[in-house]
């Protein structure tokens, strides 16, 4: 019995996907979803750029979770998926200029505006709790 290709893909992003919603992050599948939530998005909004990367499993999704344990935390939650959804992903960068294109990312904004960008080289070199501070003083001072 074979599987396909596009099966085999699913069964593997799945749990990647699983790690940021099953902590109440939503994703926006395609450029219109994302083109619906983040310019009207009121109050603070997070955008994780999520990826296949191994900075992404080890530092990025596990510090986000950790992050959104803090007592300050943003109104809105939403994530796209690099490599995957691919066009909804380029239709959130689209609102993180002037930063190039890079995944795994952080994004926050508020009132539609990037106030705060956490880049792929911030990620990769750094652990979980050192994204985690990084977000929270970011909520800390964007979200009260």
């Amino acid at each position: 019995m074979s599987m396909s290709f596009e099966r085999y893909m699913f069964d593997m992003i799945q749990p990647m996907r699983d790690d940021l919603t099953r902590v109440g992050i939503k994703e926006l599948r395609t450029p219109e979803e994302v083109e619906e939530a983040l310019p009207n998005a009121k109050g603070t909004t997070l955008v994780v750029v999520n990826s296949v990367c191994g900075c992404a499993a080890g530092q990025a999704r596990p510090g986000v979770a950790e992050a959104l344990q803090h007592d300050v935390v943003p109104d809105h939650l939403f994530t796209v998926f690099a490599g995957q959804d691919k066009e909804a992903t380029a239709k959130a960068r689209e609102y993180f200029a002037p930063y190039p294109p890079s995944s795994p990312s952080i994004a926050l904004m508020k009132d539609g505006e990037l106030v705060h960008f956490i880049e792929r080289h911030q990620i990769e070199n750094r652990s979980a709790d050192d994204i985690a501070a990084d977000l929270t003083a970011a909520f800390d001072r964007f979200c009260r």
